[in-house]
């Protein structure tokens, strides 16, 4: 039987999913060189950077979770000999999942003194977890992505989006946003933006793409 984009018969917009994996490329990696910046001692930069962190974690889960929910399940069901990259999406999820518990489990000692032992056990977790993590989006866009454009409809896709934005408080939402349309050029940006409605459009304008830029300033120092 054909399940081919069923219920509704469109193809999902994919590439926004590759907008989300470039900001989460970039930030893995700025988090590991901040943080090895941060000087012994300075437990403010400690501070700043921890937090951080802490909403890099919250969105990485939040995105990962969504597909776990909302993207494998589907997929199983209506694929056969290419159930196997389903599979290893799974198994790659759980392997970043453990890198992050390992950063997140090093951040509290460091956080409190900034001390430089610490700091490399950090680091060196967060290094690990980038790795893992790229490797996974890698092999997600080249392998995973055109099933999903075969697959799955455009309703069952934006359900991950619904997703993300259920599970995420909403203070934090205009700033993950900003994470997305970063390095977005016009069209992607579009994308993204589009399909939200006027109100939530006018809010990234005028209220999250200042926030976003005085947050990241304060950031990346």
């Amino acid at each position: 039987m054909d399940t081919t984009n069923d219920a509704t018969g469109t193809c999902p917009h994919t590439h926004e999913m590759v907008v989300i994996h470039r900001g989460l490329r970039r930030e893995s990696r700025l988090l590991a060189e901040l943080i090895a910046a941060v000087a012994p001692g300075d437990t403010a930069r400690a501070r700043v950077l921890a937090d951080y962190f802490r909403d890099y974690r919250l969105g990485l889960h939040n995105h990962h979770h969504g597909e776990d929910e909302h993207l494998w399940p589907p997929l199983l069901a209506r694929v056969d000999l290419e159930a196997d990259v389903v599979l290893r999406m799974e198994a790659q999820h759980e392997k970043v999942a453990a890198t992050l518990a390992r950063a997140e489990a090093a951040v509290p000692a460091w956080e409190r003194a900034a001390g430089e032992t610490e700091r490399d056990v950090l680091v060196a977790a967060l290094v690990e977890h980038r790795a893992v993590l790229v490797e996974h989006l890698d092999d997600e866009e080249e392998s995973l992505l055109p099933l999903a454009e075969r697959h799955l409809s455009a309703r069952e896709w934006n359900a991950l989006g619904d997703h993300f934005m259920a599970s995420t408080p909403k203070p934090k939402l205009l700033f993950f946003l900003g994470m997305v349309l970063e390095e977005a050029d016009r069209s992607e940006r579009s994308m993204i933006l589009g399909p939200l409605p006027f109100a939530a459009r006018l809010l990234w304008y005028a209220v999250g793409r200042p926030q976003y830029a005085r947050k990241i300033r304060r950031i990346r120092g």
